[in-house]
């Protein structure tokens, strides 16, 4: 939560939300359920994920030889982009600060399966769109970009980094097993209390049958 606080304190952000169509849209009552800060701050990882990609794909012939495989300059680009789009997702989106070995051999893997899924899908829908039907290219590769970008948030948000209430549990189990504490010592007490009513009863009796 540091981050996120930190983030959204940023100079840029106050400058970004004095912008007129910013107020605009966070005073709408429908477009404002979507300005949040996960929402927002997944869209511009997002942007940055595409300048990696194509950054990286258009230097690697640089570094390699001048005939360099598409396929391979292709894959490096994917390969980066989603190891950048794992640790922003990871850090500023979703905020999941755990970085032990098991959750994020838990998130990786997902994270990466996810991906491969979306890029399958891209590939098939633009091929069955594209080149089989000739459908408009523009149009169909935003619809199917569209399609990817919800449907790895969704990944995201629901599967990959979902907060789960294991906190919130633990200290549940923590204040009923003192609340039972508690109420044990409560029980003792009142058995303690029993046992004096008793013993001046009989003391009672005793002093009665004396007189």
């Amino acid at each position: 939560m540091f981050m996120k606080d930190k983030i959204i304190s940023s100079r840029f952000i106050r400058w970004l939300s004095s912008w007129k169509i910013v107020k605009y849209f966070s005073g709408h009552p429908f477009f404002s359920k979507f300005l949040n800060y996960e929402v927002i701050s997944y869209l511009i990882v997002g942007v940055l994920t595409t300048i990696v990609n194509y950054v990286v794909y258009f230097l690697m012939p640089r570094f390699g030889t001048s005939g360099i495989d598409v396929v391979v300059a292709t894959g490096a680009a994917w390969v980066a982009a989603v190891a950048f789009a794992f640790f922003a997702n990871k850090i500023f989106v979703f905020d999941s600060p755990s970085w032990d070995r098991k959750t994020v051999m838990k998130e990786l893997p997902s994270f990466i399966t996810a991906r491969l899924l979306s890029l399958g899908f891209d590939a098939l829908f633009t091929f069955i769109t594209i080149g089989r039907l000739h459908w408009n290219e523009p149009l169909m590769k935003i619809l199917s970009n569209i399609f990817v970008l919800i449907a790895n948030y969704a990944a995201s948000k629901f599967f990959i980094f979902k907060k789960t209430d294991s906190g919130s549990d633990k200290t549940d189990n923590g204040l009923q097993k003192e609340d039972n504490e508690f109420d044990n010592t409560d029980n003792d007490l009142q058995k303690e209390d029993n046992e004096f009513d008793k013993d001046n009863k009989e003391f009672q009796k005793t002093d009665n049958e004396n007189s």
